[in-house]
């Protein structure tokens, strides 16, 4: 029993079997890396088809390395906090060490985080985390930052409104 194909799932299959091979030579020249490369090409291709809806497209190959870009850029950033978060534990003692799996699910937070304030300016970003990360009051970040304790508050309710908009999407 075979399930008939729509147009759109036509052009995507199109799409991906005219310019899979081409997408993933131009990530791999890229990162140098083949295997991460094949992820983040399948990662580019998951991005087109869950988008809501297939544009039409005259020029697949700038559609695709627009939204590899994207995908390149998260992947960097990733591994910028990945990093981060290895060196940060590295300077705890050995007994505060969390063991791999608390590890893997404040990494896995970390990201979620980062891609929630994605967007918001740095000082907001800023005030948000020492506020929710630091446990600041509003006061002592106010005197941190040099603000005053009203924009501190605008500030995090910008935050709490990017994160509510965020998981909104």
């Amino acid at each position: 029993m075979s399930i008939a194909q729509t147009a759109p799932d036509i052009a995507l299959q199109r799409l991906y079997l005219d310019n899979h091979s081409w997408l993933s030579g131009w990530l791999r020249r890229r990162l140098g890396c083949p295997e991460s490369a094949a992820d983040l090409t399948q990662d580019t291709f998951v991005k087109v088809l869950v988008a809501r809806e297939l544009p039409a497209i005259r020029e697949p190959r700038a559609f695709l390395t627009t939204i590899a870009k994207r995908v390149l850029a998260n992947h960097y950033r990733r591994q910028d906090i990945e990093r981060a978060y290895l060196e940060a534990l590295a300077s705890l003692p050995v007994a505060e060490v969390p063991c791999e799996e608390s590890r893997a699910i404040i990494l896995e937070t970390l990201l979620e985080l980062d891609r929630l304030l994605d967007g918001l300016p740095r000082l907001a970003r800023q005030v948000f985390l020492l506020v929710q990360l630091d446990g600041l009051t509003y006061a002592e970040v106010a005197a941190q930052l040099d603000i005053s304790l009203s924009s501190v508050k605008r500030y995090l309710a910008k935050a709490a409104q990017q994160c509510y908009f965020a998981e909104v999407d």
